[in-house]
């Protein structure tokens, strides 16, 4: 069975060498590059083909949403899974505007990290529970205000 393959990149050293013997410690998977710029991120996804993309959010040249715009140009089978310390609404909504279908925070990823990365290995999206409360919120909204509305009554389940 060939391993399954993983680019690795965040600006900071000891987060990439951290990530990288966490994911290793994980029987068949490898971490097939590593990348310390969004630019060298988008070059590398390019020239390895990973399965799995880990950007961080905020790497020098080019961030991890433009990265990730890239890299979903060139690699639309490549899942991308964003790390950061920041989150928000808008970054949320520009994280999954780019393509993005995995997201944790930095503060979460010692308990999400395994997870994420075998989620997406399934081609299913994760986020962390911030975001996807965040994403509810925008979407029950958006249905509010354009006069969707969500019904109120009790779902009906047919067996088939």
């Amino acid at each position: 069975m060939k391993p399954f393959r993983i680019l690795v990149a965040d600006d900071h050293d000891l987060m990439r060498r951290g990530i990288k013997t966490l994911l290793e410690s994980h029987p068949g998977w490898e971490v097939c590059g590593e990348a310390k710029t969004g630019r060298e991120a988008v070059d590398k996804a390019e020239e390895l083909k990973p399965d799995i993309i880990i950007l961080d959010i905020s790497m020098p040249d080019l961030n991890g949403v433009e990265a990730a715009r890239r890299i979903r140009k060139s690699s639309a089978s490549t899942e991308i899974l964003i790390l950061s310390i920041h989150y928000s609404d808008q970054l949320i909504r520009e994280i999954v505007d780019a393509g993005v279908r995995g997201y944790i925070v930095k503060s979460d990823s010692d308990r999400d990290l395994i997870i994420a990365v075998e989620t997406l290995s399934k081609h299913k999206p994760f986020f962390t529970p911030y975001a996807t409360e965040a994403m509810l919120s925008n979407f029950n909204a958006a249905a509010c205000c354009c006069g969707a509305g969500v019904s109120q009554q009790t779902p009906h389940f047919s067996r088939a």
